[in-house]
């Protein structure tokens, strides 16, 4: 039997474990990235480590989370990543030069090697056939320094894709078709993996857009194989040499396969508050729109921009309509101005906002308050815009730009428009002076780290214990995302590197009064529905319940990073036997949690409430339960035992 493409890569990767799906396998780490509003907490944890200099092949530590300038808190942070990076052997992309994914995309990304980052997104570098992988930054500072990472062996789905995009069309389409398909926790616990004779009409920047969007899927990861179509992507931006055909092989098996006609695919729309919540476009014509946002790690490739660019020349956005594009990188940026698709976008009453995620995580451009929102990003949580009660949907460029035009949600193929044929560049423009290398091993030792006022130092797991008597501070429902547990915007994410200003935020969506009561409880318990965590990757939503005296989440299902971040930072995710369960404990009353150590090994362990005896599971790898034990996975690591 034939091998899919993931298996070919995990095997090449193996450090140890078995490739039978389910078993925990460790992976050798070729590249890491971090992102601004969590690399200063990654980077604090690499120092705590004690490792001189980075063991990967590429490190990168991106700026373009936390640009918006208001106080003192976002820059110091900037020149504390900056001035660390330099020292350890990481490579620093400045603030401006763009988002992290598509940079990485642009100048740094290799098929066949493997990536983690510390934002959820990685995995759009399986675009190009890297094995991409989201991860906490704990998780990044382990690989830095040498480490694997560790995931459960994943089944793999393949999505055939047959026939060819119709005009107006477009990979966001595809990407929301799959969700539709198979919802937000429909890919937990599978890599997501592309293929049949429908990719080779789409460009890496349309695979991009959809490996991206395989994170909404709550996909362990994405990834295409790497053809001619990456080779010449590649050539484009002077990087042949770093190409490498890969591919499934012939009759590989698959877990489960997905077939997608593109010949009949149109155009989709996710509604508030899901990525998987969609439907036509065309069933929600006439609905009013506010407000339109083309941009995001999602969005914002250069072939984006020229497709909006195209559909705008000669056009004005409705006066009722408030439109931005923020561009992925400064080399999109600068390509458009210098081929005057910059003056079009301009021309016809579009605001330019910064190279940078912005609107995307609620970092200015929130909508009016009710307002209707498009946006071509990846994800419409409920308040994630900054603006509470606003409605936010998913669309691709071409659908945005036809709502931004009419001042109504409008199916672009309604516009009457000739089909937009927008070639890729043979020739991208070349320009790293705002990629800084880090200093030589001979200089590092001269560098100073900058370390401003706001950086404080991350909350240290204890070993669990074999009991816990804590007060259930807080029921939840399903899907609580991370926006949820630590929600961002730009009030917010300037204290990513402030664990205990950054707990006063936590889980305010839910209960503006958790976090006071946590902390009078001294210690607490958790309860939630089912994709408990799902969302970003952000380990601040692990370490600040942390901070906050969490000692247990019991749900009824967990997000995959999330579950990790939640072991990585020394807290039990755990889940009941019986989801019923769930609704015989109320908030406020006293739990007691019992057989925790044998339970790390067994994996059943005891929740008492009151006279109510509730079995609940953990599921644990060794590697894990040792964990556990020693207070989370620096503790760990500390002691050798990595």
């Amino acid at each position: 039997m034939g091998k899919s493409l993931t298996q070919k890569l995990i095997e090449a990767h193996l450090v140890s474990g078995s490739t039978e799906p389910g078993a925990e396998v460790a992976l050798r780490i070729d590249q890491t990235l971090t992102q601004d509003a969590t690399g200063t907490m990654a980077y604090l944890e690499f120092e705590s480590m004690g490792i001189d200099r980075v063991r990967t092949k590429r490190s990168v530590a991106y700026v373009d989370h936390n640009t918006l300038q208001s106080g003192f808190e976002n820059d110091d942070d900037h020149r504390y990543i900056q001035t660390v990076a330099a020292k350890h052997g990481i490579w620093f992309s400045r603030p401006g030069n763009g988002i992290c994914h598509q940079v990485h995309l642009e100048r740094f990304g290799v098929p066949g090697e493997t990536l983690i980052g510390s934002d959820s997104h990685t995995p759009t570098a399986g675009g190009i056939g890297m094995l991409a992988f989201g991860a906490g930054g704990m998780d990044v500072a382990v690989a830095m320094g040498g480490g694997a990472y560790y995931i459960n062996m994943p089944k793999v789905i393949r999505v055939e894709l047959t026939g060819t995009l119709r005009p107006f069309v477009t990979a966001k389409d595809i990407s929301l078709e799959l969700l539709r398909i198979l919802s937000v926790k429909g890919g937990v616990g599978h890599v997501i993996e592309w293929g049949g004779p429908g990719i080779a009409s789409l460009s890496v920047p349309e695979r991009a857009t959809i490996t991206n969007m395989g994170t909404e899927l709550g996909a362990t990861t994405s990834i295409f194989p790497s053809d001619e179509v990456t080779r010449a992507f590649l050539k484009a931006q002077g990087r042949e040499a770093d190409f490498t055909p890969l591919a499934a092989d012939s009759g590989a098996d698959y877990d489960r396969v997905i077939s997608i006609d593109l010949d009949t695919l149109e155009p989709l729309i996710a509604c508030p508050h899901m990525p998987d919540n969609v439907v036509t476009v065309r069933s929600l014509k006439g609905t009013k729109v506010d407000q339109v946002c083309i941009g995001s790690c999602t969005n914002s490739s250069l072939y984006d921009m020229l497709k909006a660019a195209a559909m705008l020349k000669g056009k004005t956005v409705a006066p009722t309509v408030s439109m931005s594009v923020s561009p992925g990188s400064r080399q999109v940026l600068t390509m458009l101005a210098d081929c005057g698709a910059l003056s079009d976008i301009l021309s016809s009453g579009v605001r330019l906002l910064e190279c940078a995620c912005g609107p995307c995580i609620g970092m200015g451009f929130s909508p009016n308050s009710g307002g209707v929102s498009l946006r071509t990003f990846n994800r419409n949580f409920e308040g994630r815009s900054g603006t509470a009660d606003a409605k936010v949907y998913l669309v691709s460029p071409e659908t945005a730009v036809a709502s931004a035009l009419t001042g109504e949600i409008t199916d672009p193929r309604d516009l009457g428009l000739d089909a937009l044929h927008v070639e890729m560049p043979d020739h991208f423009l070349i320009d790293d002076s705002a990629v800084l290398a880090p200093a030589s091993p001979e200089a590092a030792g001269e560098v100073e780290v900058l370390r401003g006022p706001n950086i404080k130092p991350f909350p240290q797991g204890t070993p669990v214990g074999d009991s816990i008597t804590a007060e259930l501070t807080l029921k939840v429902g399903d899907n609580i995302t991370t926006d949820h547990i630590m929600p961002a915007g730009a009030k917010i994410l300037p204290y990513r590197s402030n664990i205990p200003k950054l707990s006063e935020f936590c889980f305010a969506v839910c209960d503006k009064s958790f976090s006071q009561r946590a902390k009078e409880a001294g210690q607490s318990i958790i309860v939630g529905g089912s994709n408990y965590g799902q969302g970003s990757s952000r380990e601040h939503a692990a370490l600040v319940p942390l901070y906050l005296g969490v000692r247990a989440v019991i749900a009824k299902s967990f997000a995959r990073i999330h579950a990790a971040n939640l072991i990585n930072a020394g807290i039990l995710p755990l889940t009941f036997a019986d989801p019923a369960d769930y609704d015989r404990l109320t908030q406020g009353e006293t739990l007691t949690l019992t057989g925790i150590d044998a339970g790390l090994d067994s994996g059943e362990m005891t929740l008492h409430a009151g006279n109510r005896a509730i079995p609940v599971h953990g599921s644990f790898t060794k590697r894990q339960a040792a964990m556990l034990r020693a207070g989370g996975l620096l503790s760990y690591t500390k002691e050798g035992t990595d």
